[in-house]
């Protein structure tokens, strides 16, 4: 697979066949600028190869019409966003609820959980949020509670791939542990398959499968 952002330009990656099974764990780290946030691009759906193909549960992303396409990561995709993405203007709870407005699948499985709201309810407290915090708009937060904020989301309705692009940057040494351990403990109960960009070397053991980008790289230019 060979991704570059310009046409003609030189390739962003060049990876061999990579294949991650249900449920698993990967940390994927490497230097700046050698393209982890691509890579989670193109895992999502948002970015296309221009050799090669990425499928999620057996579906080609460039089969799908954009639409079709929106639809299908909206189901199944949670992302955790480096800037978080929030709506500024809207609530916390109204943040965290914004999957189940884009997907009815998330949406039905959030029922046995009481609801949309109070899923998220349960995330946000998951998270360690204040309850005080949920009806405030999300750009009255500090950066490490939107960050927990954008966790939350990406964990409603249980995606079967949640993508992660360093999630404890804005969080001190304090909060981290914490953060991951929810983090990895709601991926194993939802057999999601968890794929985290990051710069903290300490959070490497956590995860079961550990990938330098530079050395997939190379693998593939090999291939």
């Amino acid at each position: 697979m060979r991704f570059a952002w310009t046409r003609g330009g030189a390739d962003t990656l060049v990876l061999g066949r990579l294949h991650l099974a249900q449920g698993q764990t990967v940390f994927l780290h490497g230097p700046s600028g050698c393209g982890k946030s691509s890579f989670l691009g193109l895992l999502a759906g948002v970015l296309s190869p221009q050799h090669g193909s990425v499928s999620l549960l057996g579906q080609d992303w460039a089969a799908l019409p954009s639409g079709r396409r929106d639809a299908f990561r909206a189901d199944h995709v949670g992302v955790i966003f480096q800037q978080f993405n929030l709506l500024p203007y809207l609530s916390v709870l109204d943040n965290v609820t914004l999957p189940c407005h884009f997907s009815k699948r998330r949406h039905e499985r959030c029922l046995s959980a009481g609801g949309a709201e109070v899923s998220a309810q349960n995330w946000l407290q998951r998270m360690g949020l204040p309850e005080e915090l949920w009806t405030r708009r999300a750009d009255a937060l500090s950066v490490g509670q939107q960050q927990r904020v954008a966790a939350a989301r990406a964990l409603m309705g249980q995606p079967e791939l949640i993508l992660a692009d360093e999630p404890t940057s804005a969080l001190d040494a304090a909060l981290r542990h914490d953060f991951m351990d929810v983090l990895m403990q709601a991926a194993h109960d939802t057999g999601s398959t968890l794929v985290c960009v990051s710069h903290d070397p300490q959070q490497a053991t956590r995860f079961g499968l550990q990938w330098s980008l530079p050395d997939l790289q190379q693998a593939g230019l090999r291939a």
